[in-house]
C-alpha cells in the first residue's frame, strides 16, 4: 500500500432531494457542496440517487404481466428528470467540486444517451471537477428492476486518491460478496455506500462490512417524507399509503475496526463532519489482510469480467 496522506476531513450528507425535479436537486447539491467547502471538507459525500429522488412506494402501474397508462406517465416525469451522464447537470456539478477543491461522491438516475433505459449511478468526482468514476448498480433490488437496468459498464471502478483506493457500490450491491472483494483486491481504504436502508439490519451489516475490509465504510442515506413527493403524480393513492416519514436517514462513518466513527442520524436533514485518521486503515491490517497476507489465492480466486 502506499503512503497515505493522514488525514482526510470528510463531510457526509443526509439530505431531501427536490423529488421529480434534476435542476432544484442540482441547485440543492451545489449549495451543500458550497455549505461543505466552508468546513474545509475535503470529500463530499451524498446519497444513493440524490438526483432526481427515489421513488420509494411506487409501482409505476406494473403489476406481473401488466401495466397502466398513468403508471407510464409517473415513469415518464422520472425519466425526464433523469440525467445523461456526462451532460450539463454533471459540468455543473464538477465546477462545484473544482470551487470546492474537493472530491464529490453524488448517486443520480442515469438516463443512457443512446437508448431509453436508466440506470442507478453513483458518480465521482475530483477536485479539479473531473468526473472520473462511473458506477451503476450491479443488480437493481426487488421492484427497482421495473425502474433502472442492470450495469452494463462501470463495476468497479476506483479513484485513487491522497488517502488510497476510493470506490463505491449502491445499496445492496454491498450484500454481495464478491463485489465486495472486488473492491478489496483493489485495495479500497474509503468504501462508499451511498443507499437507501434505514433499518437496523443496515447498521449491522456495515460495521461487518468496515471490519472485513479493514476500510472507512461511509454510509449516507437520505431523509425525506411523504409531503415530498410531487403533487402532480398520476398515482396519488400509492403515495398515500406510505407512513409520513419515508426514509429516516441512519448515516453514519465506520472505522477500519468496525467501530461507529460517528453515530447514526436519524429523522433529519443534517452534514456530518469528520477527520478521518487514515492511519487506522494500514495498522487495523496487521493481523487480518482480507486480500494479502490473509488471503489463500491458491485455494480461493475470484475472476471480475471488466
Amino acid at each position: 500500500m502506499k503512503k497515505l496522506d493522514d488525514k482526510c476531513k470528510i463531510a457526509v450528507i443526509q439530505a431531501a432531494p427536490i423529488m421529480f425535479d434534476k435542476d432544484d436537486c442540482v441547485e440543492k447539491a451545489i449549495d451543500l457542496i458550497q455549505k461543505s467547502a466552508g468546513e474545509n471538507a475535503e470529500l463530499i459525500v451524498f446519497p444513493e440517487l440524490f438526483i432526481p429522488g427515489y421513488p420509494y412506494g411506487m409501482t409505476f402501474g406494473f403489476s406481473v404481466g401488466s401495466r397502466n397508462a398513468d403508471g407510464r406517465k409517473d415513469w415518464k416525469m422520472y425519466y425526464d428528470n433523469s440525467i445523461i451522464v456526462p451532460g450539463q447537470e454533471t459540468a455543473r456539478i464538477g465546477q462545484a467540486a473544482k470551487e470546492a477543491h474537493a472530491y464529490v461522491s453524488i448517486g443520480v438516475s442515469e438516463r443512457d444517451a443512446v437508448t431509453a433505459t436508466l440506470y442507478n449511478t453513483n458518480l465521482l468526482f475530483s477536485p479539479d471537477g473531473e468526473l472520473v468514476a462511473i458506477h451503476r448498480k450491479l443488480k437493481p433490488t426487488g421492484a427497482e428492476r421495473v425502474v433502472w437496468g442492470d450495469a452494463d459498464k462501470g463495476y468497479f471502478p476506483i479513484v485513487d486518491t491522497p488517502w488510497g483506493a476510493m470506490g463505491s457500490l449502491i445499496c445492496w450491491d454491498s450484500y454481495m460478496p464478491l463485489a465486495r472483494v472486488a473492491l478489496y483486491q483493489k485495495g479500497v481504504t474509503l468504501y462508499i455506500s451511498p443507499n437507501t436502508n434505514d433499518n437496523e439490519e443496515w447498521q449491522a451489516t456495515i460495521r461487518h462490512i468496515a471490519i472485513e475490509g479493514h476500510c472507512y465504510f461511509i454510509n449516507c442515506n437520505m431523509y425525506f417524507t411523504k409531503a415530498m413527493y410531487p403533487q402532480q403524480l398520476h398515482c396519488p393513492d400509492e403515495i398515500e399509503k406510505l407512513p409520513e416519514t419515508v426514509c429516516r436517514g441512519g448515516s453514519c462513518i465506520i472505522d477500519p475496526y468496525g467501530h461507529y466513527e460517528t453515530t447514526p442520524v436519524w429523522d433529519k436533514e443534517e452534514i456530518m463532519y469528520a477527520e478521518l485518521d487514515m492511519q487506522k486503515v494500514p495498522m487495523s491490517r496487521m493481523e487480518f489482510d482480507v486480500c494479502g497476507h490473509y488471503a489463500r489465492p491458491d485455494v480461493l480466486e475470484l475472476t471480475i469480467h471488466e
